[in-house]
């Protein structure tokens, strides 16, 4: 959970987190920052928002795919049922019967 913090004007601080980076994903992030002229927690900031953001986009539209393709089995198994159930007049023709 997220710690939240008072500054010394007694209004609350956006809520901290501590994350532990390998040395050369911190080392790609400060390059990154220094190219967009940001501090590196400025930089994380954004980088996260955007993640985050990607992450709720695909499993919204994977979810959207999923009930598509349950709507999709279901009308077909709606249209199989509502149809008319007839008899076979004899043996199909495609079907051949080997005599044991």
């Amino acid at each position: 959970m997220a710690t939240r913090q008072h500054s010394s004007n007694g209004k609350q601080k956006s809520p901290r987190i501590q994350v532990v980076l390998p040395e050369d994903l911190c080392d790609r992030l400060s390059e990154l920052a220094e190219t967009e002229s940001r501090t590196v927690s400025n930089m994380a900031k954004v980088l996260i928002q955007e993640g985050v953001k990607n992450y709720e986009l695909r499993a919204s539209s994977e979810s959207k795919e999923l009930e598509t393709k349950k709507t999709k089995t279901q009308n077909f198994i709606n249209a199989l049922e509502k149809q008319k159930t007839q008899r076979l007049k004899g043996i199909p023709k495609r079907l051949k019967f080997k005599r044991i």
